[in-house]
């Protein structure tokens, strides 16, 4: 890097003289002398990240200083470097809900995102990287969601299921309303938690803001409304009144009201500066599924399950009328019930979508029907754009409407499950569907095109709101996080995914050179355990493939499917030997004694089956369990099965008489994986009880219990040497055990559910597959390997 001199030289003497004139120009160029030595620094980078006083924040907010280089050129500061740095801190910007929390992740999460890019200083942060000497799992592939793509950061972790979030009026703050009783409060700029407002006694079911962005109004399954003060955190007061759940809320346009639908089918108005109930609306026969006010806020408009929507007059507390019609032979009302409805900018039409596959448009002056929008099936959602021009309704497919003659304009059909939700951005360019299919879609209003898909990849989305200035959208999903997304990117990237579903078994073979993955997409997958490069793909099975071992001698791997058969590859020639078939269920695990000679596999329909691998002839079944066999394991004598099953329990089996030794008792849910140490001494099992338990084999008694995930334990591997054991988790996280001591000493987050994972028989290095497709190649870093 040049001197500061050197750099000044450069300079033009209106520019200097602006420098020695201005201390606060000379002091950025003063931090310009070693900024990009810093930012391309990981030992810096760690240490900030790590200092008390400072954080990931800090750090992020550190890269802006490279927009200062308008005050000057710098040589090695081009468009190229510029582009790399801002890439740097995307990538920081995407991990700072998983740094805040674990400082010690930095080099993981650092590496799977920044390993797609080339750039000379990407590069040198990576080398450095690989360098490392503490104890942590790095990527050795890119899988991570990269810096530059649609994503911009993802806030919160895995603490409990959303059910609601809305956008604060000034698009600062986010707030979510979440099944474990509290609401938090997010930065949407730094991913930081703000505050949480405890106070419910159950589920935070509905949440809106007052349109100043002073208030936030909740409403919950314990029957009641709080009112909470965003400035101060805390809660305004209590409002009481109905006898079952809150199941809508919405606040009128002067702030001055908010208006509740519960589940015993009635409406109430509140006074939000008093907490005094101004009245209640009665007369719907069954649970409010929406509400809406008109933009003179004069009128409520809710929609029910009882098949009617009604109009209430806010200023008298009246029903002004009901939006259905018997004299007509037509039938003009819903026949089903209703589950959307929203009102035209101009206060003259109500749009109300139905299961009963329809949209009705009416006359809020007369309450009349104007006409009908047939759908193919059941309108879970309706929006209106700004103009109000156009309705758009989502049911299996999204459909433009032309508001004056009801006619249809287009239909935008890509999403292959329901559409649960349609939010426009205010310009009214752009549609935002989310659906059960686990994406969201942005729709080009103009082009009646799809401008591009956002992928949840492990869950369902279920709300989704747009920031007041329409640059991004926050979606919310059963997963318990929600994500932030830029509107006006959403690049492509490319990925070394491989499959196009779930990855639910992996297997290495004994020579750690390849690994083998079964997924949902029926495919095996052979990658090079070096490079990450997929070998080939081996296909036959008609269904889902749950399991994968390989061979001791490395020659053939054994796959189980939910076809209900076993299928034996030749793993040089990726051809199929035979197929095994006997299980009534689909088969969920394989295993193969250490000597090669036989290969057990578990199933749904509640067995074991021990096979002759040589001839492929069934041995004998191993029964006993009262539900599905889910975890297979042999002891490293060949004397022992165990295997984990639905119904809590795990069972050691004799494999010589084939008779039940005894049962493992103390999982409270179902035992999802299981592995036994190199010295056959202990099992250790991972269960949907959030814990993995230590058993004596000898004894058949629990030793010890280790908790630390947040979810479902889907994965438990052993290193070679017995030291370690690696879980993968429903919390999205893989944890290094040394269970021993019963501490963690490292994680790795990854952007999905992790389901099985593997360790190489060099011990350090480890491939987990998540529920979008992707394998996460890692190295423990810190820790010896074996020879």
């Amino acid at each position: 890097m040049s001197s500061f001199a050197g750099k000044f030289a450069q300079l033009s003497l209106s520019d200097q003289r602006t420098i020695l004139i201005d201390p606060r120009i000379k002091a950025k160029i003063g931090k310009w002398k070693t900024l990009y030595k810093r930012l391309t620094d990981f030992d810096f980078i760690d240490a900030k990240i790590n200092h008390s006083d400072f954080g990931v924040q800090s750090l992020i907010e550190d890269y802006d200083l490279i927009d200062d280089t308008k005050f000057f050129t710098h040589p090695e500061y081009n468009d190229q470097t510029v582009k790399a740095l801002k890439l740097i801190q995307g990538a920081l910007r995407l991990s700072a809900y998983i740094l805040i929390q674990d400082t010690k992740q930095l080099a993981g999460q650092l590496s799977g995102r920044l390993l797609y890019f080339d750039a000379p200083e990407i590069k040198d942060v990576l080398q450095q990287i690989s360098q490392i000497q503490t104890t942590c799992l790095r990527t050795l592939t890119a899988s991570l969601t990269p810096p530059g793509t649609a994503l911009v950061r993802t806030l919160g972790g895995y603490s409990d299921q959303m059910n609601a979030v809305a956008v604060i009026p000034d698009g600062k703050y986010v707030i979510c309303a979440y099944q474990n009783k509290t609401l938090k409060l997010w930065d949407l700029h730094t991913a930081e938690e703000k505050f949480t407002l405890i106070g419910h006694s159950d589920s935070v079911s509905a949440v809106a803001v007052t349109p100043d962005g002073k208030y936030a109004i909740s409403g919950s399954y314990d029957k009641t409304l709080k009112v909470w003060d965003l400035d101060t955190a805390e809660e305004k007061f209590t409002i009481s009144g109905h006898t079952s759940w809150v199941n809508a809320v919405a606040v009128t346009p002067d702030g001055k009201y908010v208006i509740s639908g519960f589940l015993d089918a009635t409406l109430k108005v509140w006074d939000l500066d008093t907490a005094e109930e101004k009245f209640t609306f009665s007369g719907h026969t069954s649970w409010v599924n929406a509400v809406a006010v008109t933009p003179d806020g004069k009128y409520a408009i809710s929609a029910s399950r009882d098949k009617t929507l009604k109009v209430w007059d806010l200023q008298s507390g009246k029903l002004k009328f009901t939006l259905i019609s018997h004299r007509s032979r037509n039938f003009s009302s819903h026949t089903k019930p209703v589950n959307a409805v929203a009102v035209t900018p101009d206060g003259k039409y109500v749009i109300s979508g139905s299961s009963d596959k329809t949209l009705k448009v009416w006359d809020l002056q007369s309450g009349k029907l104007k006409f009908t929008l047939k759908e193919s099936r059941s309108v879970n959602a309706v929006a209106v754009a700004p103009d109000g021009k156009y309705v758009i309704s989502g049911s299996n497919n999204i459909k433009v409407w032309d508001l004056q003659s009801g006619s249809e304009l287009f239909t935008l059909d890509s999403h292959s499950d329901w559409v649960n939700t349609i939010s426009i951005t205010p310009d009214g360019k752009y549609v935002i569907s989310s659906s059960w299919d686990k994406t969201l879609k942005v729709w080009d209003l103009q082009s009646n095109k799809q401008k591009f898909t956002l992928s949840e990849g492990s869950s369902w989305l279920h709300t989704v709101a747009v920031t007041s200035d329409g640059k991004y959208v926050i979606s919310a999903s059963w997963h318990k996080t929600f994500k932030v997304w830029d509107l006006q990117t959403g690049n492509a990237f490319h990925t070394l995914m491989g499959h196009s579903d779930l990855v639910n078994a992996v297997a290495v073979t004994p020579d750690g050179k390849y690994v083998i993955s079964g997924s949902w997409d029926k495919t095996l997958k052979v990658w090079d355990l070096q490079t990450g490069i997929e070998i080939r793909t081996l296909t036959g099975h008609r269904s889902l493939v749950n399991a994968v071992v390989v061979t001791p001698d490395g020659k053939y791997v054994i796959s189980g499917s939910w076809d209900k058969t076993l299928k034996v590859w030749d793993l040089q020639s990726g051809k199929e030997k035979f197929t095994l078939s006997a299980h009534s269920e689909l088969v969920n695990a394989v295993v193969v004694t250490p000597n090669g000679k036989y290969m057990i596999s578990g199933s749904r329909d509640k067995t074991l089956k021990v096979w002759d691998l040589h001839s492929g002839k069934e041995k004998f079944t191993l029964s006993g369990h009262r539900k599905s066999v889910d975890a297979v394991v042999v002891t490293q004598d060949g004397k022992y099965v165990i295997s984990s099953s639905g119904d809590k329990t795990l069972k050691v089996w004799d494999l010589q008489s084939g008779k039940e030794k005894f049962s493992l008792r103390g999982h409270r849910k179902s035992v999802n994986a299981v592995a036994v140490t190199p010295d056959s001494k202990y099992v250790i099992s991972g269960s949907d009880d959030k814990t993995l338990k230590v058993w004596d084999l000898q004894s058949g008694q629990e030793f010890f219990t280790l908790g630390g995930h947040g979810e479902s334990v889907n994965a438990v591997a052993i290193t070679p040497n017995g030291k370690y054991v690696i879980s993968g988790s429903s919390d999205t996280t893989l944890k290094v055990w040394n269970w021993q001591n019963r501490d963690i000493i490292t994680s790795f987050t990854g952007d999905y559910r992790l389901y099985r994972c593997v360790v190489a028989p060099d011990g350090v290095t480890i491939v987990a597959g998540d529920t979008s497709g992707r394998l996460h190649f890692l190295r423990l870093e810190g820790i010896e390997a074996s020879p």
